[in-house]
């Protein structure tokens, strides 16, 4: 109940039970017919909205409105080292 009343969605896929071979063909398959969209931009996820690391917890709010349609984006400064 809880799932439905918060809207949320799962999904999910395991290899696990195919063979070694199948698993060898469906990369193939996806790098063959899925890799060039998502190359060429033909294949996106949609952004809802991209908020600022400092605001998180406003687009914390916005995520649990589920008001949204795609993903909320969270900004990090780009200029920190990620050595910091």
């Amino acid at each position: 109940m809880t799932i439905m009343q918060r809207r949320l969605t799962i999904t999910g896929s395991t290899l696990r039970p195919r063979s070694i071979e199948e698993k060898g063909s469906i990369a193939r398959a996806l790098h063959k017919e899925v890799w060039p969209l998502i190359e060429s931009g033909q294949a996106r996820p949609v952004i809802h909205a991209t908020f600022p690391l400092a605001l998180a917890a406003e687009a914390h709010w916005l995520m649990e409105t589920g008001s949204h349609f795609g993903k909320i984006v969270l900004e990090v400064n780009s200029g920190i080292s990620p050595d910091r």
